[in-house]
C-alpha cells in the first residue's frame, strides 16, 4: 500500500526577503497562514545562527498563527537546543550549518558527530520533540541514526536536483536509485523517511514516487514561484504533482 505522501513548506525565503529591506514585509507569518489554508501539511522553518531569514520572534508568531505543525531546522548547538525547547515545536530536524554557505549544501554527519548529537537528540526527544536528522542518503548515516535513535530522516536530495540542472541523466537514475534503496532500508528498520532540497516542479515526481517516503519538503523553488502565481496557486501545483506521482 503506498501511504499518502505530506508537504512541508519551508517559508524562510519570505523572511529572506522582509529582511533585505528590514520592516516587516513580506511577513513569514502570512506565508504560513496561506500554506495552512491551502492544504499544506506542515510549516518548516531554519532558524539560522547569523538569523539570515527567520528570527527568533518569528517562531511563537508561526505557531500562534496556524494549527499546522511547525518543523525547526536546527543546528546540532547548545544554543539552537535551547531554543528549541522553549519554543516546543512538533519537530526538530537538525541540520548542518555553516556561515560562508548560502544554503545546506549537503547532509549532516551523524556519525562523524555522534558524540555531539547524542545528548542533544535525547534532550529533544525526552522533552516531546520529534527529532529528525537531515542526511545523505548512504548506509552509514542511516546507521548512525538509528544508533541515535530518531525516528525521522530527511534525505537531502540536492545531488539528485544538481544532476537535473546539468542534464546528466546517469547521475539522475544513481542518485534517484540511491535515494529510494535508503528510504526503502530506512522504513525496514522503523524509520520514518523524508526527502528535500531542489525540489521543482520538474523533478519532484520521481522522489515523490518513492513508496517508503512519508514527506517532502520544499521551499525556495516554491517561494520563487510565488513571485510570478502568488504562493497558494505555487503550492497546489506541488502538491498536485506529488499526488498525481503517488
Amino acid at each position: 500500500m503506498t501511504h499518502p505522501l505530506r508537504l512541508g513548506v519551508n517559508i524562510d525565503h519570505v523572511a529572506t526577503i522582509r529582511n533585505a529591506r528590514g520592516g516587516d514585509h513580506p511577513d513569514p507569518v502570512r506565508a504560513a497562514q496561506i500554506v495552512a489554508a491551502c492544504g499544506g501539511d506542515g510549516i518548516t522553518a531554519h532558524l539560522r545562527e547569523d538569523r539570515r531569514h527567520i528570527r527568533d520572534k518569528d517562531l511563537r508568531r508561526i505557531q500562534d498563527a496556524t494549527d499546522l505543525p511547525l518543523n525547526l531546522e536546527m543546528a546540532g548547538t547548545e544554543e539552537m537546543l535551547a531554543i528549541a525547547l522553549a519554543h516546543q515545536p512538533h519537530a526538530a530536524c537538525i541540520v548542518p550549518e555553516k556561515r560562508e554557505e548560502r544554503t545546506t549544501e549537503g547532509g549532516l554527519d551523524a556519525a562523524g558527530q555522534h558524540n555531539q548529537l547524542a545528548p542533544i537528540v535525547t534532550r529533544l526527544r525526552d522533552a516531546g520533540i520529534r527529532v529528525s536528522l537531515f542526511i545523505e542518503a548512504s548506509e552509514r548515516q542511516l546507521d548512525a541514526a538509528l544508533r541515535l535513535g530518531v525516528p525521522v530522516v530527511e534525505f537531502h536530495t540536492g545531488e539528485y536536483a544538481h544532476a537535473g540542472l546539468d542534464g546528466d541523466a546517469a547521475k539522475v537514475e544513481k542518485e534517484l536509485k540511491r535515494i529510494a534503496d535508503m528510504a526503502a532500508l530506512a522504513a525496514k528498520n522503523g524509520i520514518e523517511p523524508h526527502a528535500g532540497h531542489g525540489l521543482t516542479y520538474e523533478n519532484v515526481q520521481p522522489i515523490a514516487a518513492i513508496p517508503q517516503l512519508a514527506e517532502l519538503n520544499i521551499g525556495h523553488y516554491l517561494i520563487g514561484e510565488a513571485i510570478f502565481c502568488g504562493l497558494e496557486p505555487a503550492v497546489l501545483r506541488m502538491r498536485e504533482l506529488m499526488d498525481h506521482a503517488r
